[in-house]
């Protein structure tokens, strides 16, 4: 066993440097994590009222990469949660399994009010589509929820479309030659698409990445052609000119981009997908941390900074309380499993 030490130290130095870096790249939230962490000791533990609650940091997973709608939302409401409680709030970016990965870290986590989730519609219809073994509707309580925005459909610059009835004729004309990136499978980035493929009658393929981000770095190189996502994801480079914005959905013309047609102005009413946000906990998570959470949560999306800086980027801030949410997740579910239905990929 002797021998052994020198190995063992090694990796241990691997560990611990792998750890350092990982934490360099929660920026800004590093330095903050690094305070809290070296006080937590001494802070008194969570009981089961809110009184003493946030009392040490507080974690926030994003079953995402750090880019992207749920990125953008997570962020801005991890500041202001932050801000409001004192104790620091770090963002957890955990990409993998459209979503799966970040839920079970929190579902296996203490129900203390000290690991939270913030997820998309996406994680909902991806655990609907694949066997997941995990259910967040039985494993996870809902606490709020926090925004939501449309999809809009963007595609590289090279593509000779314009318009949305013009793209659909181009890819009439050469079926299965057209990409479409998606952050994973069962995602919503891949069900509202294969949705616009079904409602438009095009055969475009899939290209999954792991997460939104990467996938919109091979857009803007020009690898894949189109993606249907959330506005804040590809709002910027629409108004840069690095991405060609042609629909977005919407019963009406979002004010940050007035220019850009809806599903239903273009021909295409059935393209009606929104995208919303929500914070989660662990199951039996104290009812007073849960609500302290909501409440707080909910003053933070009616406060006019977040409502600007949401808006600006095409999302729409909420709020609400956990009854609210979980009413909420039970309609969703039981509405993108009949569209899985009509759309084929629902298994049996």
């Amino acid at each position: 066993m002797a021998g052994n030490g020198p190995d063992k130290i090694s990796r241990v130095v691997r560990e611990e440097k792998h750890i350092r870096q990982r934490l360099a790249r929660w920026v800004p939230y590093a330095s903050c994590l690094a305070l809290g962490i070296g006080s937590a000791a001494a802070l008194p533990a969570a009981t089961g009222t809110s009184d003493l609650y946030p009392s040490k940091p507080i974690r926030v997973i994003v079953g995402t990469s750090p880019s992207g709608g749920t990125d953008f939302v997570a962020r801005i409401m991890g500041q202001k949660l932050a801000d409001a409680f004192g104790p620091s709030v770090v963002i957890d970016n955990r990409p993998g399994a459209t979503g799966l990965i970040g839920m079970e870290i929190v579902g296996r986590a203490a129900p203390d009010g000290y690991t939270l989730l913030i997820l998309n519609v996406g994680h909902l219809m991806a655990g609907l589509l694949r066997d997941a073994g995990f259910d967040l509707t039985k494993e996870l309580l809902p606490a709020s929820l926090l925004a939501s925005t449309p999809v809009m459909l963007v595609m590289h610059p090279s593509v000779a479309a314009r318009t949305l009835p013009e793209f659909l004729a181009l890819a009439k004309l050469q079926p299965g030659k057209i990409n479409y990136a998606s952050g994973g499978i069962g995602g919503v980035q891949h069900l509202a698409t294969e949705l616009l493929k079904r409602e438009a009658g095009i055969d475009i393929l899939h290209v999954p990445y792991k997460g939104t981000g990467p996938g919109l770095v091979d857009l803007l190189a020009g690898q894949v052609q189109i993606t249907l996502t959330s506005v804040p994801s590809v709002l910027p480079y629409a108004k840069a000119g690095r991405l060609r914005a042609v629909a977005v959905s919407g019963k009406a013309r979002l004010s940050s981009a007035p220019d850009v047609p809806t599903f239903a102005e273009s021909g295409l009413p059935g393209v009606d997908v929104v995208i919303w946000y929500g914070l989660l906990t662990p199951l039996n998570t104290p009812r007073p941390i849960v609500d302290k959470l909501a409440g707080t949560l909910s003053q933070i999306a009616k406060s006019s900074e977040v409502q600007e800086k949401m808006v600006r980027d095409g999302a729409d801030p909420i709020g609400g309380s956990p009854a609210e949410f979980a009413k909420y997740v039970k309609s969703e579910r039981e509405k993108w499993l009949k569209v899985l239905r009509e759309i084929g990929l629902q298994k049996n």
